[in-house]
């Protein structure tokens, strides 16, 4: 499958294969504890976050949106402040009553990032529909085989224990695991060395 650069008119399409590829994340299911609330709220949290990865990033995807990568550049993983308050009114209606949950989470996730710079895989998902047939290792691939030549580590969390082996056999190491926090869900950050 070809990898292509995701625009605008793709934000649709890859807000809802991310949603439903992320439907049963445990963080995701942190966030959002009612499956129906959780698919009702999905779709419009991931146009955020393509919309929020436009400026400085790299979002790839697949065919007809079977996969999809969401990277931010070196110096971008974290949200400025202004980005932040302008996206106050679309963040409400993206978290409602989850959004001192999706708080919690972000300082966390912003609280384990390395200090040097790196490439942030911010989101990586497959179609439940396609799983199993490597679209997902494909775009990871796709995005790692473009920014290669940048001498910049990649770095990523996951909140799914069974995704550190497929990471795992794209170069990327577990460097350490953690807890957004005391009943919150349970993350492990990774990290790619450039070749």
């Amino acid at each position: 499958m070809t990898f292509r650069l995701a625009t605008r008119p793709d934000r649709t399409a890859v807000s809802a294969m991310l949603a439903r590829a992320f439907a049963n994340d445990p963080a995701m299911a942190w966030l959002y504890p009612s499956p129906a609330v959780r698919a009702r709220k999905l779709p419009a949290l991931f146009g955020l976050l393509f919309d929020s990865d436009a400026a400085h990033g790299l979002r790839l995807m697949g065919g007809g949106c079977e996969a999809a990568t969401l990277w931010r550049a070196p110096g971008h993983a974290q949200t400025p402040l202004g980005e932040f308050l302008r996206s106050a009114p679309r963040l409400l209606g993206a978290f409602g009553l989850a959004l001192p949950r999706a708080l919690a989470l972000a300082g966390a996730i912003d609280a384990h990032m390395p200090r040097e710079p790196f490439w942030y895989l911010h989101i990586a998902g497959c179609d439940p529909a396609h799983q199993g047939k490597g679209l997902g290792r494909g775009a990871v691939r796709a995005g790692l085989d473009r920014i290669e030549a940048s001498g910049v580590p990649a770095y990523l969390e996951t909140a799914t224990e069974a995704n550190l082996g497929f990471y795992q056999a794209l170069g990327f190491r577990v460097t350490h695991d953690w807890r957004v926090s005391q009943n919150g869900p349970r993350f492990w950050s990774m990290r790619r060395d450039p070749a």
